[in-house]
């Protein structure tokens, strides 16, 4: 019966299994609780070979669980509160230094606590940080959105109203522009706005990830931190700036190839689950239900042999 719930429940939300089998919440909660206590238990503990650390917003306000997964699986490895130094601190500190030196690289967001954690804990960190180069890019694409506001209300004061409603147009990357707002798209990016500017200056930096080896990849990007350094628009200045206090840990995506490109996908899972579930009553009840779904874990009761 617990093997057919657990089967269930991963289809469906605690409540609907209650339902579809008269079995109360607090019951079908139980099994979930169970299934992860038993699939931890029988977990191999060991160091993932490429790691990839992200947070996840529990619900509204600055709420949220750090995750360790591993990148090879596709699989969470822990899940932790809040997203502080000590946070990614608690999942280092279970290994041995010779443990944590079998990790070959870490895809991260530019966040400081877990660049801190890391640096403290694994031999070597600064060849093995990785930077996220979705977050990377992130950084210039939220920038042009604060040039795109400023430049609106200023043309909006004169009674220009060119950017009005072209907000996701200058988020999107261009190949993603829909067919039927393209038209609009190619004759408002042609104009001498800063926005337009900005825009030019965030799809270029996309061509930097491209590049096979890292020389020709700082090159590159060189050549682009001048020409937004140059740019006259400071939201994009700062952000230059930003990239280039980083960039050694940027420029080690060109060694080891790797991005939290997976950790968003079980980040999506995660969504899927927590829409599915409407919330959760507690942080004791989301990190179950990602490690139920998202763990990787043996959680299946096994019959003992007589």
């Amino acid at each position: 019966m617990e093997k057919r719930l657990i089967d269930l429940l991963m289809e469906c939300s605690v409540t609907a299994v209650t339902r579809l089998t008269g079995t109360k919440w607090d019951a079908a909660w139980g099994v979930v609780s169970r299934a992860v206590e038993r699939g931890l238990a029988r977990k191999q503990r060991r160091v993932p070979r490429l790691v990839g650390v992200d947070e996840k917003s529990v619900g509204k306000g600055h709420n949220y669980q750090s995750l360790v997964c591993d990148l090879e699986r596709g699989a969470v490895e822990y899940v932790v509160e809040d997203r502080k130094q000590e946070s990614l601190d608690r999942y280092f500190r279970q290994f041995s230094k010779e443990q944590l030196r079998q990790i070959e690289a870490i895809a991260m967001d530019m966040w400081d606590p877990y660049i801190a954690a890391t640096r403290d804990r694994v031999p070597d960190a600064g060849e093995k940080i990785v930077f996220d180069r979705y977050h990377v890019t992130t950084q210039v694409t939220k920038a042009v959105d604060q040039v795109r506001r400023q430049e609106h209300k200023e043309l909006k004061a004169n009674g220009d109203m060119r950017l009005k409603g072209t907000r996701h147009l200058w988020l999107w990357n261009e190949e993603k522009v829909p067919p039927w707002r393209r038209e609009e798209f190619d004759a408002v990016r042609k104009t001498k706005l800063k926005t337009a500017r900005g825009w030019a200056i965030k799809e270029s930096l996309r061509k930097f990830w491209d590049y096979k080896y890292a020389g020709w990849a700082l090159k590159y990007f060189k050549a682009w931190y001048f020409w937004a350094t140059h740019s006259r628009l400071l939201p994009i200045i700062k952000a230059a700036k930003t990239l280039k206090r980083h960039l050694a840990n940027i420029m080690t995506y060109f060694k080891h190839r790797i991005t939290n490109a997976t950790v968003e996908g079980i980040n999506s899972k995660i969504q899927v689950v927590k829409l599915m579930s409407r919330g959760f009553r507690n942080h004791e009840h989301y990190r179950l239900a990602i490690y139920f779904h998202c763990g990787g874990l043996d959680l299946y009761p096994r019959l003992e042999a007589a």
